[in-house]
C-alpha cells in the first residue's frame, strides 16, 4: 500500500500523486508498487524495498541522488499464542524533494504523523522529520520496556503463592525480547552517530538540538534495557531457587514420613516371623497388642521430637520467599520513577542496588542452621 502526504499550513493532507515536498508512506508494498516509485524517483529497487527484509541491519548509505536510512523499531507479534515484542526494520529514503518511509506493517510511530499528533511536523523539513521519527522510535522502546517490566512484576508477585513452570518460560521470553531490544538500540545508536555528521541536506537551527535529544533518549533506552535484563535474570534465578526449595521440602517431608513409618513396619515384621510364641515379647500377655501399639506410638513421638530439635521439620520456604519482598520493592521503585527524570547515572545505581540485594538469596538445596 502506497500513500502520499504533504503538510501545508501545519496541516497534513493526503495526495493522489507525486508532488514536491511529498511524503510517500509505503506499508508492505508489492514489487510492482516498489518498481513504480523507484522508477519515478530514480532509486534502486533493492534499496527501496530493503526494509521488507526482517534480517536487514540498521545502517546509513549515501547513494547518488538519495540517502538510505535503516533503523529497527519495536512492534508486537503472536508467539506461542501470546503477545510478545520484537523489532522490525523501518526504511527512510531522502531525496532532494521527497521523503519515503517503508515498513512491513502499519506502525503507531508513523500513524502519529498521519493523525497530526506531532507538533512542528512538516514534510518539507525532511531532516527534522527524520529526527522526529527517531525520537518517537526511542520513546516507543521506552514504553515497551515499561510494559515488559510490568509483566515481569506480575510474574514475580506470584512467586510466593502460585509459581508455575510456565512462568519460567514467560520470563525467558521477556529476556529474549530484551536481547533483541538491546541489539536494535545499539545499532540505532550507530545510525544516529552517523547522522550527526550528515551534511548532504540542509539542517535547520533546531535540528541539531532535536538530534541531541534523540541520542539522549536512545541512550536512556539502552540503559533501561540493560537494567531490566539484569532484573529479569534475577527474577528467573529467584523463581528457580523457589521451585528447587519447594522440591527440597517435598523430599524432606517424604524422608521424615519414611523414617517414622519404618518403625511400625519393623515391629510388625518382627512379630510376623514364624517362631515359638514364648520367645516373642507380650505374646501371651493380656492386652499385649495394645501395649505394642502404645510403644510404637511412643517411639514415633520420640523420633518426631528429635527431628524437630534438629530442625528437620522446619520448612525453608518462608525464609526464601521473604527476601523477594525487598527485591520487589526495589524493582517497583525503579519502575515508578518517571522515565524522563531518570539519568543514566541513577539507572546504574539502581542496577547495582538490585545486584547487591539478589546476592542475599540462599542457594537452592541449603537449609537454615
Amino acid at each position: 500500500m502506497v500513500k502520499y502526504y504533504r503538510t501545508d499550513d501545519r496541516k497534513i493532507y493526503e495526495f493522489s500523486e507525486l508532488t514536491q515536498g511529498i511524503w510517500i508512506d509505503m506499508i508492505n508494498p508489492t514489487v510492482s508498487e516498489g518498481e513504480e516509485v523507484a522508477e519515478k524517483l530514480n532509486i534502486d529497487i533493492q534499496d527501496l524495498l530493503a526494509a521488507l527484509d526482517e534480517e536487514e541491519s540498521s545502517r546509513v548509505e549515501l547513494e547518488d541522488g538519495y540517502t538510505l536510512i535503516l533503523i529497527d523499531i519495536p512492534t508486537t507479534e503472536i508467539r506461542h499464542d501470546k503477545e510478545a515484542y520484537t523489532t522490525i526494520p523501518l526504511g527512510i529514503i531522502l531525496t532532494a524533494d521527497t521523503i519515503i518511509t517503508v515498513c512491513t506493517e502499519e506502525t503507531s510511530i508513523l500513524q502519529a504523523f498521519v493523525n497530526g499528533r506531532v507538533k512542528e511536523f512538516s514534510t518539507k523539513k525532511k531532516l527534522r522529520f527524520v529526527y522526529q521519527i527517531l525520537f518517537r522510535v526511542a520513546s516507543a522502546y521506552q514504553t515497551s520496556l515499561r510494559v515488559i517490566d510490568k509483566k515481569r512484576t506480575e510474574i514475580e508477585e506470584r512467586i510466593d503463592d502460585d509459581t508455575e513452570d510456565i512462568d519460567l518460560i514467560d520470563l525467558h521470553a521477556l529476556e529474549s525480547t530484551l536481547v533483541y531490544f538491546a541489539t536494535s538500540l545499539r545499532a540505532n545508536a550507530v545510525v544516529m552517530d552517523r547522522l550527526t555528521r550528515y551534511k548532504r541536506l540542509e539542517q535547520y537551527p533546531d535540528d541539531k538540538d532535536l538530534l541531541d535529544d534523540v541520542i539522549v533518549e536512545n541512550q536512556q533506552a539502552i540503559e533501561m534495557t540493560s537494567i531490566y535484563r539484569d532484573i529479569v535474570n534475577g527474577t528467573r534465578e529467584l523463581m528457580s531457587s523457589v521451585i528447587d526449595n519447594r522440591l527440597n521440602n517435598v523430599m524432606k517431608t517424604l524422608t521424615i514420613v519414611t523414617l517414622v513409618m519404618g518403625i511400625p513396619t519393623l515391629v510388625s515384621g518382627i512379630y510376623g516371623m514364624n517362631v515359638n510364641s514364648k520367645w516373642v515379647p507380650f505374646a501371651n500377655v493380656p492386652f499385649g497388642f495394645g501395649i505394642i501399639c502404645i510403644l510404637i506410638l511412643v517411639v514415633c513421638a520420640v523420633m518426631l521430637i528429635v527431628l524437630k530439635k534438629k530442625k528437620f521439620l522446619k520448612k525453608t520456604a518462608r525464609r526464601l520467599t521473604m527476601q523477594p519482598i525487598a527485591r520487589r520493592n526495589l524493582a517497583t521503585a525503579a519502575t515508578k520513577v518517571p522515565i524522563a527524570t531518570i539519568s543514566c547515572r541513577r539507572l546504574r545505581l539502581i542496577r547495582k542496588s538490585w545486584t547487591a540485594s539478589f546476592s542475599l538469596l540462599p542457594k537452592a538445596g541449603t537449609y537454615p542452621a
